[in-house]
């Protein structure tokens, strides 16, 4: 049965889309950009902070599901610039810490509101 994830804690979607869907044990989170849940505003034009943002929005939006982190399997890195690749790998790292899960990057054309990062997930029970 499909489930409608939603939560406060982090961005309400800006298009007709949920924030993440659970279906047989696994759960589709929509892709996250750098706006601050509690203002509605796109975080400093930083790639380190913009990616901070992104994944505690993840991570919130994980936990509203009843999963974490460690049960990320797929991630799907979006970026305005591949100059900004080891930035945000970096701050990646701090929140991915073992058994890190598979990852696509890319450069894009542009993202929404002009942000310089949007990561999606797929998270897993078991």
């Amino acid at each position: 049965m499909k489930k409608i994830i939603q939560t406060n804690k982090a961005p309400q979607a800006i298009g007709p889309y949920s924030q993440a869907i659970e279906i047989n044990g696994s759960l589709f989170v929509s892709g996250q950009i750098p706006v601050d849940p509690a203002t509605g505003n796109v975080v400093k034009e930083d790639i380190i902070e913009q990616t901070h943002q992104v994944l505690k929005n993840l991570s919130s939006i994980l936990s509203a599901a009843g999963y974490s982190m460690s049960d990320v399997v797929k991630t799907t890195c979006m970026l305005s610039d591949m100059a900004n690749f080891a930035a945000m790998n970096s701050v990646y790292a701090e929140y991915f810490t073992s058994e890190y899960p598979a990852r696509s990057t890319f450069q894009v054309v542009a993202l929404p509101k002009g942000v310089l990062v949007e990561i999606d997930a797929i998270a897993m029970k078991g």
